[in-house]
């Protein structure tokens, strides 16, 4: 059994309207406690979870091999605790670039922490919850590998949010499997407000997006984003002349004045790992940059 994670700082969670709690033995000795979402009334709660190296890199450019595994060193622990958030979670939301560097991956507990899969599945039915979260990907211009697999899991619902010029380069490709296509603008951009509109259609209580950079960037500027879950790695990878690597936030930035601060809720853990937990404010939409 894989040692429990080390709890150094950990805010209680004084929200009347939560979702988790107390997890199935087994996770909760792992995760070294409880881990309770708080609930909006007014719109999806959005979750943002992210592995980052010592130096701010997310992302290591086009491609397969260019995202979170190859930063964390296929870190075991940073596996666990994404299962968990997926677990909590009501749908997964990526970004395609985020789809095209993951050609294998499906957004589900089970494809990261296979070993949990048992427990992750008892507390999601514990919970009320459907099987498996639905996986929501963003693409205004639908340019899409349609026969990606996690959009074609016989098991995994999957939405397409995206533009009408969008929807007509998929259908010219062909829909995948069960997902559905969302139209949410005419062209140029799927706006958060929109995403968080179809999202509360949807029936979700929680979000979690998992990249890229943009997707959060744009998410932050409407202050849609309610927690950030940030794996530091012990990595430092650095940036070069024209390789593409991606900080945590990419196309909006802000003076400081203007740029949103977070609370750090705990501190965990594994190794040289560290798992960071922080409240964002998000009552007040960021100026244009």
């Amino acid at each position: 059994m894989p040692a429990p994670l080390d709890v150094l700082l950990e805010v209680p969670e004084f929200s009347a309207a939560v979702r988790g709690g107390v997890p199935p033995e087994p996770l909760a000795r792992r995760y070294g406690g409880p881990l309770a979402i708080p609930l909006r009334a007014d719109r999806p709660t959005v979750l943002v979870n992210f592995v980052e190296s010592l130096d701010g890199i997310v992302a290591l450019g086009a491609g397969p091999r260019s995202g979170g595994s190859d930063i964390s060193g296929a870190s075991e622990p940073d596996r666990f605790v994404m299962a968990l958030l997926r677990t909590l979670a009501d749908a997964v939301v990526v970004g395609a670039g985020t789809l095209r560097a993951a050609p294998r991956h499906e957004w589900t507990p089970r494809a990261v922490a296979p070993r949990w899969e048992e427990a992750c599945a008892a507390w999601r039915t514990e919970m009320g919850l459907a099987p498996q979260p639905t996986t929501v990907v963003v693409s205004a211009s639908g340019d899409l590998p349609v026969a990606h697999p996690g959009l074609s899991r016989a098991d995994v619902p999957a939405v397409i949010a995206t533009t009408a010029a969008g929807a007509r380069r998929i259908a010219e490709q062909g829909v995948p499997g069960r997902a559905r296509v969302e139209v949410l603008a005419e062209d140029r951009a799927v706006e958060p407000a929109a995403l968080l509109d179809l999202l509360a259609r949807c029936g979700t209580r929680i979000a979690l997006c998992e990249g890229g950079p943009h997707l959060l960037g744009d998410l932050l500027a409407a202050a849609a984003v309610d927690e950030l879950f940030l794996t530091v790695a012990p990595h430092l990878l650095g940036r070069g002349s024209g390789e593409g690597r991606l900080g945590l936030v990419e196309g909006r930035a802000w003076p400081p004045a203007a740029a949103p601060w977070v609370s750090l809720r705990s501190v965990r853990r594994a190794g040289s790992h560290l798992f960071l937990r922080y409240a964002l404010d998000g009552r007040r939409a960021l100026p244009a940059p």
